[in-house]
């Protein structure tokens, strides 16, 4: 079973596209379809409802494509409403009977079409990838080609569903493109803690039919499932300049490190040679990474322009944790680095292919922070402020999966 964060269903009996009604004569109850029978233009953000007066509802079936569509009876069993919005485009078959209290029945059907107008604000990408494992820190990225209306926000919060092993709080969040670390518009997931270990996670999003513009709608379902790999936590102190690697709360390693030296403040105000402190997440990873100094070029001063091999990123700023290319004497005893954690050649590698992204990565002793929006950090953020980043303004708590 996965947590259902709201139903997306028909707000009226009339679908766009009209109503079947049959009975209601002789004491039979009377059953009200909508849309209608042979309907070509039912709105998708209004589903299926199916309504019996003068008796109860019995069997309901509606198809797509020979596929039940999800519903649910109310507690007088006198309406049937269709879970999610539908498929737009798409064809759909109803039956129902109903039954009244001297026991007469009736049967209705209704085969029908909804319009076909999809939104161009799609469904891009969900991050994590299928079947990914996953550090406990790991955000949840729903990735938008556009940005998603305001008026739009809350269907599509209501419209996902989100289930894990262990039942998790966590909190929505909208990222403008500029907020993005990819310049993607997204709703993004973190967790009030870090997700347990050695768990499942399944994420649908219920796109197809939703009402994102004046009556053009989203195209279609997106569903994402991933693993939640061991808890791994990285400790990182400009201090001592030691870094320190825990699996699942032993230490398996630790090594010298040399991070930024600070020293060039540029017309942002910012020292883009210091490391920035806070929670770090790793992201992605690059065999051989071409690094260059921001707002600077050839021949200005500090200008750089190399070529680092097994460098795993923990920020947009430029900071990675990777191979030490410059004088060893360094590593463990002084910040010598451009901003990035340098670190020996044997442990980078190590790390490399060990680390999962979303592993989290916390780094202190520096004199520069972390932006929430620099790369995914998140929980630099506190969880209530978070939360009201999302439409909903709630935090909501997964289901239980069976694994």
């Amino acid at each position: 079973m996965a947590l259902v964060l709201g139903l997306t269903a028909a707000c009226s009996d009339d679908g766009g596209g009209g109503a079947t009604t049959k009975g209601g004569d002789d004491g039979s109850p009377k059953l009200t379809i909508s849309p209608a029978d042979g309907s070509g233009d039912a709105r998708p953000d209004a589903g299926v409802t199916v309504t019996a007066a003068g008796g109860t509802l019995g069997q309901v079936s509606v198809k797509m494509k020979g596929a039940e569509v999800p519903g649910r009876l109310s507690p007088d069993k006198s309406r049937w409403q269709s879970t999610w919005t539908l498929v737009p485009g798409a064809k759909y078959q109803v039956s129902a009977t109903a039954a009244s209290p001297k026991g007469k029945s009736t049967t209705a059907t209704s085969a029908f079409q909804t319009v076909r107008k999809t939104a161009a604000t799609k469904i891009t990408n969900v991050v994590p990838s299928e079947g990914e494992t996953v550090g406990t820190g790991m955000p949840v990225f729903v990735q938008f080609s556009k940005e998603v209306p305001a008026k739009a926000r809350p269907g599509v919060e209501r419209a996902i569903e989100i289930s894990s092993t262990t039942p998790t709080e966590g909190a929505w969040r909208w990222l403008s493109a500029g907020e993005s670390f990819n310049g993607l518009p997204s709703a993004v997931f973190r967790p009030r803690n870090p997700w347990k270990a050695h768990q499942q996670v399944s994420l649908t999003v219920h796109y197809a039919g939703l009402k994102i513009g004046d009556s053009v709608f989203g195209a279609k379902d997106v569903t994402r499932k991933f693993r939640i790999g061991d808890s791994h936590t990285i400790t990182v102190n400009a201090k001592t300049d030691r870094l320190v690697v825990k699996k699942n709360g032993r230490t398996v390693r630790n090594w010298g490190v040399s991070l930024g030296q600070g020293g060039d403040r540029q017309a942002d105000g910012v020292d883009h040679l210091l490391t920035t402190s806070g929670v770090h997440l790793t992201m992605d990873r690059s065999r051989m990474e071409r690094m260059r100094p921001p707002g600077k070029k050839k021949g200005d001063a500090g200008w750089y322009d190399e070529q680092v091999p097994w460098a795993t990123r923990i920020s947009n700023s430029g900071e990675y944790i990777h191979q030490n290319m410059d004088d060893p004497t360094c590593l463990g005893d002084r910040n010598c680095s451009h901003g990035c954690v340098r670190s020996p050649a044997g442990d980078a590698q190590w790390f490399f292919g060990w680390a999962y992204r979303g592993d989290m990565v916390t780094i202190t002793g520096t004199k520069r922070s972390l932006e929430w929006t620099n790369g995914w950090g998140y929980w630099q953020m506190p969880f209530e402020k978070w939360t009201k980043g999302g439409v909903l303004g709630k935090p909501v708590t997964t289901a239980s999966l069976n694994a």
